[in-house]
């Protein structure tokens, strides 16, 4: 059977993984069930059993000996009904029941014996208030973090799901993943080689890049440590391992918990705009402030700001791939001030710090940036220790584009799409968003002993954008 190494950086996720800290990755989205169809999902779990063909990576099985590396499994050893699994909610069927059940799922390590990953079909999910009263289904789906990063995820649920509603007979996830055939119904686009061509002027002028790149990532990285070790820094600029100690930092435990979020992008843009910045930055301000007026009702605010460890995608090509891509900023939050300008203010100014420390490499230089600068980080998680001691970010928000238009499986209308994360030791809470169809889709991941209410944070995101925009006199759009 046919092996692929793993990066360095992918095989950090497998080794820091613990019972407690499972390292995976999930999507939870919601469908309307076609009106002419009202056995659609059956028919649909039916359908999807009988298809026993298998693309990477949900063929491959993860081996440790002699080096990381995956084994790429042929169809007939993969046991399909242990990664398919057709569920319901209880009655009434709420977004509460659902949140329940993919908090529970989400709590669960999965099996090395198995191929990382896992398929939940839910039904029973009560109409939207808003539609004309149709039923909905949900689709929840993990898989390990050594194999799909945030933007690998989406793009792999882009090719599954199609723009074309008479689309049918539709493949399932695993028959299409990263090399199977594309269902999404686009034109195809110039797709960026994976191999970098050597440039102009042979081994000499590739040697001198590989200098420059070098001189780079040790700048950065001897800037960045440097903070870090003396405290002494811009005062906007976040440092790693300088954050305060909050309650989102000790030590955490198996079960999670999972709230939801969303806002018209349309609401958002005008907010960025008037406060001449990007939505990115509108979506840390929200948060900050969420944090801080949660804080503060448990009295549990430190006097600091709290920092944000935040992803930024590397990715150099168009399609779907396997294992990790990305990189990591540090950013203040404005947690230390009521202002929800002086917020906003804080946020530009350090994740435009944060960026400026960030080497100009391609993407091969960059895995080794990211895992040097990750590795005290890494070492935390794999030797046990994460959660004592001063935390390296109180959490990490990250924000992942997703499509813009609106996609169908099988005819059914996915109507949100929401990410659910990881947590770490010395990390209690993530806060992730994925934009589809013109909406701002926020999955809010907790620890559930060390966040208590977590319900709270998206509660309160909703009243830090209306203070947002009232500080900037933005008019609300419907």
């Amino acid at each position: 059977m046919a092996r692929k190494l793993l990066k360095t950086n992918d095989s950090a996720w497998l080794f820091a993984e613990t019972s407690r800290t499972p390292m995976q990755v999930g999507m939870l989205a919601t469908f309307r069930v076609p009106h002419d169809r009202p056995t659609f999902v059956a028919d649909l779990v039916a359908r999807w059993r009988s298809v026993r063909r298998f693309q990477g990576p949900y063929n491959y099985l993860y081996r440790s000996l002699p080096v990381p590396s995956w084994v790429e499994l042929p169809d007939a050893d993969i046991d399909l009904d242990y990664h398919l699994r057709h569920s319901a909610l209880p009655a009434p069927g709420s977004q509460r029941e659902l949140g329940v059940l993919v908090s529970r799922l989400h709590s669960a390590k999965m099996d090395r014996r198995y191929p990382l990953w896992e398929c939940h079909v839910i039904e029973g999910l009560e109409p939207d208030p808003g539609d004309d009263g149709g039923p909905r289904w949900a689709l929840y789906m993990k898989a390990h973090h050594s194999q799909v990063d945030g933007v690998g995820g989406v793009r792999l649920l882009s090719r599954m799901l199609s723009v074309d509603p008479d689309a049918r007979d539709m493949l399932p996830p695993w028959a299409v993943g990263a090399h199977g055939p594309d269902q999404s119904g686009l034109p195809p686009k110039a797709r960026r080689t994976e191999v970098e061509v050597a440039p102009p002027g042979g081994l000499v002028s590739g040697l001198t890049d590989g200098a420059r790149s070098a001189v780079s990532i040790a700048g950065s990285l001897g800037r960045t440590y440097a903070e870090t070790l003396t405290g002494r820094t811009d005062p906007d600029r976040a440092a790693p391992f300088r954050a305060p100690k909050s309650i989102f930092n000790g030590r955490i435990h198996t079960p999670r918990r999972f709230a939801t979020q969303h806002y018209s992008i349309e609401r958002l843009r005008p907010l960025a705009k008037a406060a001449d910045g990007s939505l990115n930055d509108v979506f840390l301000a929200v948060s900050g402030g969420a944090l801080r007026q949660y804080l503060l009702e448990l009295d549990a605010l430190p006097t600091e700001s709290l920092t944000a460890n935040v992803p930024v995608s590397v990715r150099a090509h168009e399609g779907a791939r396997v294992g990790n891509a990305v990189t990591f900023l540090y950013a203040r939050l404005g947690t230390d001030t009521h202002s929800p300008r002086k917020r906003v203010e804080a946020i530009k100014a350090s994740t435009r710090l944060g960026k400026d420390r960030l080497p100009s490499v391609g993407q091969g230089a960059m895995d080794a940036y990211t895992g040097v600068l990750m590795a005290p980080f890494i070492a935390q998680a794999v030797l046990g220790v994460g959660g004592r001691g001063r935390p390296a970010s109180n959490l990490v928000i990250s924000n992942v584009p997703g499509p813009a238009e609106t996609r169908y499986l099988d005819g059914s209308p996915m109507e949100e799409i929401f990410p659910v994360s990881l947590l770490f030791n010395g990390q209690a809470l993530n806060i992730t968003a994925v934009s589809y169809a013109g909406e701002f889709n926020i999955g809010f991941t907790g620890c559930r002993d060390s966040v208590p209410s977590l319900q709270r944070i998206a509660v309160h995101a909703g009243d830090e954008l209306a203070r947002l925009e009232q500080e900037y006199g933005v008019a609300v759009r419907a």
